[in-house]
């Protein structure tokens, strides 16, 4: 689907102009929406705009890195956001030129839509260009990065709180997989800081430095949820060694235990086996209360190991 907006020189929103009216001389400037393309819509990127075919290449293939090109007339910009239910990549590429925009996205992208749906119900444009829609677009996309990283964060602490008292196993593989969440944060976060970072060193956007306050603001926004991303991770991994480290624990607990046992019986089984040889004369074998004697033996040789290995701690 391809929709657009059009603001003319009397500060009128026209919608849905065909492409062939937005280059007339009374249209200040305009944004082409190319919404989930069609392969024939994907072709004016090249017969009505003419991009370079190096950047229509990188809209056809999916999931480029995020990043900054210039061209003669244009310049191209890639872009991430997140699905938040799946923390899926989505790719979003911008062309901004002189007096338009064009985005390119081939999935429904939610921070597109407020952006679009505001830029509809404004009634003043003054304020209202091509690089204040890749602001907006970028300010929205960066700002959906937080929920998702707050929602991962409290998810950390009731694995860390276990309410629901689950098994060991059980919070270890769910707190991987929180790991694994995090690694898709940090490898979309991270590539789009950088990107902000060129877009605010560049000396070729003019619209981008006088509005220089604003996407630092976004840039300020990307460090702070690099950085939560690596506290989480911390988080995470100081969870993951108290879990093992208790779990070595109760094992060697566990082993200790044994080992105070077979360590009782060791004697008993000495005697048992010493009594147990099949041997002609044994004189102990003809007393009337032998067999009662050794009984009483053992019994008071596994009581005071028992008590002296209580006495050094081992049950505690």
């Amino acid at each position: 689907m391809i929709r657009t907006i059009a603001i003319t020189k009397d500060q009128q929103l026209h919608k849905d102009l065909p492409l062939e009216q937005l280059k007339e001389d009374g249209i200040m400037w305009f944004w082409v929406d190319f919404s989930e393309p069609t392969p024939s819509e994907t072709q004016k990127l090249d017969t009505v705009f003419q991009f370079h075919p190096l950047a229509i290449e990188d809209c056809i293939h999916n999931l480029q890195r995020p990043k900054l090109d210039y061209y003669d007339d244009h310049t191209f910009f890639v872009m991430h956001a997140l699905n938040a239910k799946t923390l899926e990549k989505e790719e979003v590429d911008l062309f901004n030129g002189d007096g338009y925009i064009v985005t390119y996205h081939k999935h429904v992208c939610p921070e597109l839509e407020q952006v679009w749906n505001r830029l509809l119900r404004e009634r003043s444009f003054n304020v209202w260009d091509e690089f204040h829609v890749l602001h907006q677009i970028f300010d929205k996309v960066v700002d959906n990065y937080f929920p998702i990283v707050y929602a991962i964060e409290d998810h950390i602490n009731d694995i860390e709180d276990n309410t629901k008292e689950l098994s060991m196993e059980t919070l270890l593989e769910q707190l991987f997989d929180t790991r694994a969440d995090l690694l898709t944060m940090r490898q979309t976060v991270h590539p789009m800081r950088d990107l902000m970072y060129r877009i605010l060193s560049s000396h070729r956007l003019d619209g981008v430095r006088e509005r220089k306050e604003y996407f630092s603001d976004i840039y300020d926004h990307l460090l702070k949820v690099s950085e939560l991303i690596e506290s989480n991770r911390e988080m995470t991994q100081d969870i993951r060694d108290s879990y093992m480290s208790l779990n070595s624990h109760e094992t060697n607990r566990t082993m200790q235990i044994l080992t105070v046992i077979s360590t009782i019986f060791m004697p008993l089984t000495f005697i048992v086996g010493v009594y147990g040889m099949n041997f002609s004369y044994m004189p102990e074998l003809d007393e009337r209360y032998a067999y009662f004697v050794v009984l009483l033996i053992m019994f008071v040789i596994a009581i005071l190991m028992f008590l002296w290995f209580k006495r050094k701690g081992w049950f505690d």
